[in-house]
């Protein structure tokens, strides 16, 4: 999580951090760091002064992906 954090505001994210858009979704990405640690996120407004704001969705194993948008709305609003 820490290369997740230090790069984001460069946008230029590590390819170990295999980040992604999820297939089927406009918004949603996913980040994988180890054999089975996985994230969901989406980038937010950016936050006057701070630069990009990160919402998780989930953070996790494999399992994570299960029921995502266009199946369940789970990650829905």
């Amino acid at each position: 999580m820490s290369q997740f954090v230090q790069y984001v505001d460069t946008g230029a994210l590590p390819p170990a951090l295999r980040v992604k858009r999820i297939q089927g979704t406009d918004r949603l990405w996913e980040m994988t760091w180890d054999k089975d640690g996985r994230a969901v996120f989406e980038y937010g407004e950016p936050v006057p002064g701070k630069g990009r704001h990160i919402i998780w969705r989930r953070i996790g194993t494999h399992g994570i992906f299960r029921d995502l948008p266009g199946s369940s709305g789970i990650l829905e609003e």
